[in-house]
């Protein structure tokens, strides 16, 4: 939905204005003259939402507050968390895409307006690197696209998955607590079991990226116990890990944020000074002896971190260094 369409919906308002006063009433004579329509109307306004999974409590000349809110992706009520700056981008939520990445290459080929998000309660061919199936069931989680057009030249672009996967690890550190770590080069993990993983792709013209999409799937709220065979040994989200559920609308808000400003600043070439800190800060390969299976051949060796072009650095047992762009990347066992 267009972002101005959404800001001037009545629902949009309505929850804006409850979200500000929290935990206070907000008068139904107030939230009338707001919209401009009759508390009739108003009421007609909370009613619609909540059929999509809101509560609220009214009391006499008190008015409104709420007290429930819907456990899955809702629109209007990002876009009521989201800062200023970002409700500038448009959203599109999805029930469900067969991929948020696919469905935002999509609309950028039929010359949808960037940058915009494409949300998803569940993917039905999710995908992660090298065609992986991605797991992408409808309990919680968060599956999300952002689509660009940098117009940059592709060699810029090669730290570009690395500095997100720092952001979005700083997002999780501070709203949920607890520290993640990444794994060269694109998933987030908590005590080795995987919790998240991105996936960037691009459309080149000539010497210039003309369409970027970066997809992330996180497990925000599923529960312990929820997954299949033996996803259930490897795979952890938010909400087991912490031991409490996310409020899922106010944390999309927050990333949306995130990833737009990391965005910006990745553009303008100021997210130098500081990659390299924030990556060492969460690399859980550093220092540890990893295996890297690069096609057919593999490589096993002592994960240094990774240079300035985002590579990971290698030393091999006589002692030698060695860059890999790309790669498949596991701790040795022991480690």
């Amino acid at each position: 939905m267009p972002a101005a369409s959404l800001l001037s919906s009545p629902e949009f308002i309505i929850l804006r204005e409850l979200l500000e006063r929290e935990p206070e009433f907000v008068s139904g004579s107030a939230l009338a003259e707001k919209l401009g329509v009759s508390r009739v109307a108003v009421w007609q306004h909370m009613e619609k939402l909540r059929g999509q999974g809101f509560g609220f409590e009214g009391v006499r000349s008190r008015g409104y507050r709420m007290v429930r809110r819907p456990a899955v992706l809702n629109a209007a009520l990002i876009f009521a968390h989201l800062g200023p700056r970002a409700r500038s981008v448009r959203l599109v939520c999805l029930d469900e895409v067969d991929s948020t990445n696919d469905e935002a290459a999509r609309l950028l080929a039929a010359g949808r307006t960037a940058p915009f998000v494409v949300l998803a309660r569940r993917q039905f061919h999710g995908r992660g690197r090298l065609g992986r199936v991605w797991h992408s069931a409808d309990n919680g989680n968060l599956y999300a696209s952002f689509a660009f057009r940098p117009r940059l030249e592709p060699g810029r672009m090669q730290t570009f998955t690395l500095w997100m996967g720092v952001n979005i690890c700083e997002l999780v550190a501070n709203f949920c607590r607890a520290t993640p770590g990444l794994k060269w080069p694109n998933d987030l993990l908590f005590d080795g079991r995987k919790a998240g993983g991105m996936l960037t792709e691009a459309r080149i013209d000539a010497d210039q990226i003309r369409d970027l999409v970066f997809g992330l799937g996180l497990n925000v709220n599923s529960p312990a116990g929820s997954w299949p065979g033996e996803l259930a040994r490897r795979a952890i989200s938010l909400a087991e890990h912490i031991q409490a559920p996310l409020d899922l609308n106010r944390f999309t808000a927050a990333l949306i944020g995130r990833v737009l400003l990391a965005y910006d600043r990745f553009i303008d070439g100021d997210y130098r000074d500081n990659f390299a800190d924030l990556w060492h800060r969460y690399d859980v390969l550093r220092g540890k002896p990893v295996a890297l299976l690069e096609g057919t051949r593999r490589h096993a060796g002592t994960a240094l971190g990774i240079d300035d072009e985002g590579a990971l650095l290698l030393r091999d047992d006589r002692g030698r260094s060695h860059r890999f762009r790309a790669g498949e990347v596991t701790l040795e066992k022991g480690s």
